[in-house]
């Protein structure tokens, strides 16, 4: 028996009707379980979504992307520019534990945790189910004509959804520019920060437009994990399947009929009441096995147990299962696949967390002016250098001063006096480097300069001197 019998459903999706128009989904209000675990889920998540861009560890943001002045902060450590390679190392990790994850338990990502899917069917289409109804209702308000009912709960529902939107905008902006810089902008009101208001009304109108109109076609058309999972996934991965051995059996799925026995008669589990469907928010038929359309929401398995319960049927027509299971009954095995993603992970952790131990709060750089050669003065040499000192720290330096390692030699600092480097800062300047040339052992001698806060040394840093070949 084919597991499949017609895949002409796979050359469209759900979304768009036979002339390539939308075609907007009204999925059911879910209920049971999995839709109670999911609710707490989003709710833990959400409120960690909103509290990071204004939580602090050791006074830095615990999430910020500020990508224009190229500041990342994750977990509450900073990342500058020059640690530029350690940002693409988390990201790398992120990747890798996603794919991982994916090849496990397949697109359970965006079901459970994805923010676009926490959104629109724990904020957005709750409250659609508030002012508008369930399935049936949204359907007859849709082909309703626009009278003073409709108008009312419409304008009611984008008014809301434009104030979340809004919300979400200012959320999404804190992790942009750091929440301390969002707050003082609202303080000093918007006139003052013209251009801020307008990219907030950019991103305000983005949002608005995703969880309004285009909603569940950023799963299917926009994301690019849905059509990573294509590649990821196998036989062995754990998704919300259909378990089409017992919901067809010999006969095939037929309607629900109390005063026949379905098991001599060889009909299959499934009644086919298409509540499945009906609930599912992309609007797929989860019976044709798996599609790119699914995010593996669970809605549908709540669905089913629940039509199962009434009709006397086991429950677990669709569950949590891969396809070896469903179909040859074997149990859930960690594949030499599975395996190698494991060992790719752990290596890139431990790379970066001992790469994390390596990295100083304090980076200091001096490099020798380009187009500079050595200068003679007496029996000195000089060089003149440009450098550059980063506080990455939230204490400012207020006495930074410098000293040579290991060879006697005079350094100083072009027109700064008093040396200062802000907290979450960077000063750089000019300086000079005269040694007795008698000192000198080679046309090219390696120096060590540490960097002073008052009595306390905060870096050593490494250059170059350089100094004529041959000595009298």
């Amino acid at each position: 028996m084919s597991k499949i019998p017609d895949e002409a459903f796979r050359d469209t999706i759900a979304t768009i009707d036979e002339e390539g128009n939308r075609k907007f989904v009204f999925p059911k209000k879910p209920s049971g379980k999995f839709y109670r675990y999911r609710k707490w889920v989003s709710y833990f998540l959400l409120l960690i979504l909103i509290a990071n861009p204004f939580v602090k560890i050791n006074g830095n943001q615990f999430m910020m992307f500020n990508v224009l002045e190229r500041r990342f902060n994750i977990f509450g450590f900073p990342f500058w520019p020059q640690d530029f390679y350690l940002f693409v190392l988390f990201m790398i990790v992120g990747v890798v534990f996603v794919i991982l994850f994916t090849v496990i338990f397949g697109r359970i990502f965006c079901g459970w945790i994805c923010p676009q899917t926490i959104f629109l069917e724990m904020v957005f289409r709750r409250i659609e189910y508030w002012i508008e109804g369930d399935r049936g209702a949204q359907i007859r308000l849709s082909k309703q004509e626009w009278n003073s009912e409709k108008i009312g709960k419409k304008i009611l529902k984008w008014s809301i959804f434009l104030i979340i939107s809004f919300f979400i905008a200012n959320v999404f902006l804190a992790y942009l520019i750091g929440s301390d810089e969002l707050l003082k902008m609202v303080y000093d009101g918007p006139e003052n920060h013209l251009s801020t208001l307008i990219s907030l009304s950019i991103f305000t109108g983005v949002f608005y437009f995703i969880f309004t109109w285009f909603r569940e076609q950023v799963c299917i058309i926009a994301c690019p994990y849905g059509r990573l999972q294509g590649v990821l996934l196998d036989n062995k991965s754990i998704n919300v399947a259909y378990d089409f051995v017992r919901g067809e059996k010999e006969s095939g799925r037929a309607k629900f009929n109390k005063q026949e026995d379905r098991e001599s008669t060889g009909k299959g589990d499934c009644i086919d009441c298409k509540q499945c469907v009906h609930v599912c928010p992309t609007g797929i038929d989860i019976r044709n096995g798996t599609q790119l359309e699914c995010i593996n929401c669970t809605a549908c398995i709540d669905e089913c147990d629940t039509i199962m319960e009434g009709v006397g049927l086991p429950k677990g027509l669709i569950r949590y299962a891969s396809e070896d299971e469903i179909e040859k009954n074997s149990k859930f095995k960690f594949t030499a696949r599975m395996k190698g993603y494991s060992a790719v992970l752990l290596i890139l952790i431990g790379v970066l967390v001992g790469l994390l131990f390596l990295r100083t709060e304090v980076e200091a750089t001096f490099l020798r002016l380009p187009g500079q050669l050595f200068q003679h003065k007496g029996d000195n040499i000089s060089n003149i250098y440009t450098f550059k000192i980063i506080n990455k720290t939230n204490n400012s330096f207020d006495d930074i001063h410098f000293k040579l390692v290991g060879i006697r030699g005079t350094l100083k600092v072009v027109g700064q006096q008093d040396l200062k480097v802000p907290k979450q800062g960077m000063k750089s300047g000019t300086l000079f480097i005269e040694i007795n040339q008698n000192l000198l052992e080679s046309d090219k001698t390696k120096l060590k300069i540490d960097v002073y806060d008052g009595n306390k040394k905060i870096e050593t840093s490494k250059t170059s001197f350089l100094s004529p070949q041959t000595f009298d």
